[in-house]
């Protein structure tokens, strides 16, 4: 599966926000492009679509940058995807031709719909806080694994 740049960022900035944003400390879009690698143009771009969405909010000033808006037990997957790009998580919708629409139907029904039903289930029924928590389980057992 292929998502945009966009939701592919947005996604690290979101996740990173809510690893280093405990006790209500902030993160600024500074440290989040450093440490992620992403430019810090590109990502000023979608930080508003995630705080449009309710999922991040802005603190101004000396010290200021964003934090969580509430608890990530709370926000989902989906509401993360659909923050970034309202139709990855919407119906797979395919064009007919004449000759093939009984074939293409079954097809639609078979393999793209129940794609589709899967992605939506897993990306519902998972919070940002258990992503957040397995990305973090992820990174730290990799490091184990090096030995100079």
């Amino acid at each position: 599966m292929r998502v945009s740049t966009r939701v592919e960022y947005g996604v690290l900035a979101l996740v990173d926000i809510a690893l280093n944003s405990a006790g209500g400390s902030s993160v600024s879009a500074i440290e989040i492009s450093q440490r992620q690698g992403i430019s810090k143009k590109y990502l000023e771009q979608i930080l508003p679509l995630l705080k449009q969405a309710g999922l991040i909010k802005a603190h101004k000033g000396l010290g200021g940058g964003y934090s969580l808006c509430c608890n990530a037990d709370k926000v989902k997957m989906s509401d993360v995807l659909n923050a970034l790009d309202t139709s990855i998580l919407e119906p797979m919708e395919y064009e007919e031709s004449d000759g093939s629409k009984e074939l293409s139907r079954a097809i639609n029904k078979c393999l793209w719909g129940p794609i589709n039903d899967q992605l939506k289930d897993f990306t519902e029924g998972m919070s940002l806080s258990e992503f957040s928590q397995k990305c973090g389980n992820q990174m730290t057992n990799g490091w184990d694994m090096y030995i100079i």
